[in-house]
């Protein structure tokens, strides 16, 4: 699979890459996004009570789109969200 496809699932690029039909390109996005959303809701459950539902998925978007996150081991998500969430806090705003 490309750079574009994967650029396209994690929300970086709205340019559906070559090849690739705009629904099968939005369900993997969609897809992405609800597996992340759920997996790290799994580890930190306050966390989306309290950012509520607008901000907590700002929050993913951001995570899916700009995380180090490569695993291929949704396992690894935790740590992944925990490293982007430290780098996040630390930028100059």
């Amino acid at each position: 699979m490309s750079t574009d496809f994967y650029n396209y699932v994690r929300g970086v690029s709205d340019e559906v890459p070559l090849g690739y039909s705009d629904n099968g390109m939005r369900a993997y996005r969609h897809l992405v996004f609800l597996g992340a959303s759920q997996l790290v809701e799994a580890s930190f459950p306050e966390l989306r009570e309290r950012l509520g539902e607008a901000s907590w998925r700002e929050l993913i978007a951001a995570f899916v789109r700009d995380s180090r996150w490569s695993s291929a081991y949704y396992g690894d998500m935790k740590d992944a969200f925990l490293e982007f969430i430290e780098r996040e806090s630390t930028r100059e705003v």
